[in-house]
């Protein structure tokens, strides 16, 4: 059963890019910029954290979940930190994320050849 609420949590933010591509002129960067400033407003408001708890990977794998994980990195520097903890708790919350796209980006760069 909770391979199916990830399944169908992960499967409907899919949906809703993939409608956002079909139905508007919305370039696929602006559509990425939307998805993670959602997922930080949701985050704020509150209504992201019981979506993460029911949809687990299918809630915080996706854009917005980057933009969660940003969120509740800021949140925590600055209850730890103060206001300085703001740019230090969202540098800390996506670092991994971060560092592991660039990592893997420059060995499969190395690895395969471009087709173009």
């Amino acid at each position: 059963m909770e391979y199916l609420k990830v399944f169908i949590v992960g499967g409907s933010i899919c949906m809703i890019g993939q409608l956002l591509m079909d139905k508007t002129k919305l370039l696929p960067a602006h559509i990425l910029v939307l998805f993670v400033c959602s997922g930080v407003v949701l985050t704020a408001l509150g209504v992201y954290e019981p979506l993460v708890e029911m949809g687990g990977a299918g809630a915080t794998v996706p854009l917005p979940g980057f933009g969660y994980a940003l969120a509740k990195g800021v949140m925590k520097g600055v209850e730890e930190a103060g206001l300085i903890g703001a740019f230090s708790g969202a540098l800390e919350a996506s670092s991994l994320g971060i560092g592991a796209a660039v990592i893997f980006g420059f060995i499969m760069a190395v690895l395969f050849n471009p087709k173009g």
